[in-house]
Parts: C-alpha cells; structure tokens; sequence
C-alpha cells in the first residue's frame, strides 16, 4: 500500500530513494501506466521474493527462478489458485 500512495503522489518516498524516484518520475512521465493492489495471495513469487529481500544485506541477482519460488512459478503458469490460511 506505501509503494501505491507514493506512486499517487500520497506520500513520499524514503528519502535515500528520492533521487532514483524522480528519475523513475521522469521515465513513467512519457508512459501510461495504472498502479493497483494485489493481495499476496495474488502473487506469491513477489511476496517471497520481498520477504527474502529483507532477510540480506546483500545484491542477489538470478538468471532463473530461485528454488524457494520455483512452485509458485509453476503454479502461477498453470492459473492454480492459492490460499493462505491464517489460524
């Protein structure tokens, strides 16, 4: 929802991204482009992908799906559903 209300002009972004945001501005200004929100449940390759992005310290960049998303890959190009259940 942060990543939407900055894209909308609702807040800003963190200041040590500020720089690469109005570059980012100025590229997305010659395009027509729609932001939205997708549950996770509706993307579980980027949900993974965020929550391991914030478990390093480090740049890791991949050639191919890394094996701890590769079923959701899988599944996302099958139209499988998913489901989180929360007790």
């Amino acid at each position: 929802m942060l990543v939407m209300d900055i894209f909308n002009g609702n807040t800003n972004p963190p200041w040590k991204l500020l720089r690469k945001w109005n570059h980012c501005k100025h590229l997305l200004s010659s395009m027509t482009w729609v932001v939205s929100h997708v549950y996770r449940e509706g993307n579980t390759c980027a949900d993974k992908l965020a929550n391991f992005g914030l478990s390093i310290n480090t740049t890791r960049w991949w050639n191919h799906a890394p094996s701890f998303i590769l079923n959701d890959v899988i599944r996302n190009r099958l139209n499988l559903p998913n489901y989180r259940f929360v007790s």
